[in-house]
């Protein structure tokens, strides 16, 4: 490779260097560069905020820019709770909920959500899902198995998680962290807007007194509440578009 005019426009390179076992990331800081290879860097980026704040889209989009793995943790709690409603299982059956919770499959696979070896990626979307997904996330046993799951996809690279609980309790030591909000309305004309665009009828008033309702639960639970971590970058994203939301997070993260 031929940097002889280009060495003074890289401030940061990523190289790797042969260890004897293993391999070793190095930086080499130069003047008026940018960090080349972030995904190289096992760097993990915890998202957490309110139901309809955006955080899978942004997760997802950012993912993508950043070429990091996004781990969609509310599709998981969605997938067990579909699960439980095929299954005709009472979601308040907290015993019957924490062993479908050992025994089923959930797999996250090139933004598709895998249940049991099934594309369910549309179908944990509905109505009827986001109004008894709450109740199975506060069951401690069914927390507990989901985290245990979400700790060990963090530990396989450079990630971006989104959630209610991961800058708290699933990757505490996430390098960046940032915390989604918006207002009740905006979010439930956002969810109103995606669903509607999958022909799902739904009506704003229900999606806005839901959202108000999970924002109580997941405010209010015993386990692993919503709330904002210390270090958590508060972006209000009422006003903003997903674009500017994304560019604004992955800026902070490539001059971090």
């Amino acid at each position: 490779m031929n940097v002889k005019n280009s060495l003074e426009k890289c401030i940061r390179a990523v190289v790797f260097i042969n260890c004897e076992d293993d391999k070793e990331v190095k930086h080499i800081y130069m003047k008026n560069a940018k960090l080349l290879r972030l995904d190289l860097l096992n760097i993990k980026v915890a998202i957490d905020g309110p139901a309809g704040a955006g955080k899978s889209t942004v997760a997802k989009e950012l993912a993508k820019k950043l070429n990091f793995t996004y781990i969609d943790t509310g599709a998981m709690y969605r997938a067990l709770t579909y699960k439980a409603i095929i299954e005709n299982i009472n979601v308040e059956d907290k015993n019957k909920i924490v062993e479908l919770a050992s025994k089923i499959d959930i797999e996250l696979k090139n933004d598709k959500v895998l249940l049991d070896g099934i594309d369910v990626t549309n179908e944990i979307r509905t109505p009827s899902i986001s109004e008894k997904v709450s109740y199975i996330s506060m069951i401690p046993e069914v927390r507990e198995i989901m985290v245990k799951l979400q700790k060990r996809l963090s530990d396989k690279g450079s990630v971006v998680m989104d959630g209610r609980d991961i800058a708290t309790v699933v990757m505490p030591d996430a390098q960046f962290k940032f915390f989604l909000t918006a207002s009740p309305e905006v979010r439930a004309m956002r969810r109103y807007n995606e669903l509607t665009s999958k022909k799902i009828p739904v009506k704003y008033d229900d999606i806005l007194n839901d959202i108000r309702k999970r924002d109580k639960n997941d405010t209010e639970r015993d386990v692993a509440p919503l709330k904002k971590a210390d270090d958590s970058i508060v972006i209000d994203t009422t006003n903003m578009s997903i674009d500017e939301v994304v560019s604004k997070m992955y800026n902070i993260i490539a001059n971090g």
